[in-house]
């Protein structure tokens, strides 16, 4: 798999399609401080790690499991989640150039020098990183 990132996106973006209460994808740093910042932004309820035996006989493989959220009528909470910056085409922004979603409707994702945040808290900080992915 050559972008972990967008794996997990998809996966997310696929299970709030079809209306599943959770979903599994498989462990790395980055993806669990997404998810950290995903249920910060009260996106996801919430997200935990796992040992899950993926074929019997197999030795079991942690993911993180994500419990996903929906409205009090079952509508959708992430509506959108879309991948930016990508193995072949790094986006990069500065503290004062953090490009808004949706007209501030939704949420940036950056990795900074000071770890994965908001483009919000970006902003605050003030510092640039890699856009990695807008929620809306």
């Amino acid at each position: 798999m050559t972008d972990p990132i967008a794996d997990m996106l998809t996966r997310i973006r696929n299970a709030t399609a079809i209306g599943h209460k959770r979903v599994d994808v498989p462990v790395s740093r980055l993806k669990n401080e997404i998810a950290r910042v995903l249920q910060r932004e009260g996106y996801i309820r919430s997200f935990g790690m796992v040992d899950v035996e993926l074929k019997k006989g197999q030795q079991a493989r942690s993911m993180i499991r994500i419990e996903l959220k929906y409205g009090s009528r079952g509508e959708k909470v992430i509506s959108g989640i879309q991948r930016v910056s990508r193995p072949g085409r790094r986006v990069y922004c500065g503290s004062g150039d953090v490009p808004p979603v949706l007209a501030g409707l939704g949420t940036n994702i950056l990795t900074t020098s000071q770890g994965v945040m908001t483009g919000r808290e970006a902003v605050k900080v003030g510092v640039g990183g890699e856009v990695l992915c807008n929620v809306w």
